[in-house]
């Protein structure tokens, strides 16, 4: 008897990407063309998430960016229903805040105001020392 039939979770392939990219502006620009490719190629709509990773990395490049120390784009679609987007930085003393209503002039934190708004959840994961992890998680059809 031939044991040809698997099932179809053990066949599909793992849909995890990660790579190291410069804690530059270039450097973010390419964490988004790769996400929106690597998500394109797994069949996943890659808008949403496209402004997500663009907005955490841009913060990795300029908020957590130590000379020398490059950042971490992770996206893990192995859940079902569910993108989960990790930005991995050197600068666990730099957590990212969003202002407060009443703070119109802050410079920075509308982009993690878009987070905030473009996903089911998110947050900061500290560690290992020195790093940090800001994450983001979008319900996607077909994840």
């Amino acid at each position: 008897m031939s044991n040809n039939s698997r099932s179809p979770e053990l066949d599909a392939p793992a849909r995890r990407f990660s790579v190291q990219l410069p804690s530059t502006r270039r450097g973010a620009q390419r964490a988004r063309l790769l996400a929106v490719a690597k998500l394109t190629g797994w069949g996943l709509p890659p808008k949403v998430a496209a402004h997500i990773v663009a907005e955490l990395a841009a913060n990795a490049a300029l908020h957590g960016r130590v000379p020398g120390r490059e950042f971490r784009l992770t996206l893990d679609a192995d859940a079902p229903g569910v993108l989960r987007i990790e930005v991995t930085d050197a600068r666990a003393d730099r957590l990212p805040a969003i202002p407060r209503a009443g703070e119109p002039e802050a410079e920075s934190g509308r982009g993690l105001l878009l987070v905030a708004a473009l996903s089911a959840r998110w947050g900061v994961t500290s560690g290992p020392f020195p790093t940090k992890t800001v994450w983001a998680e979008v319900e996607v059809p077909g994840a």
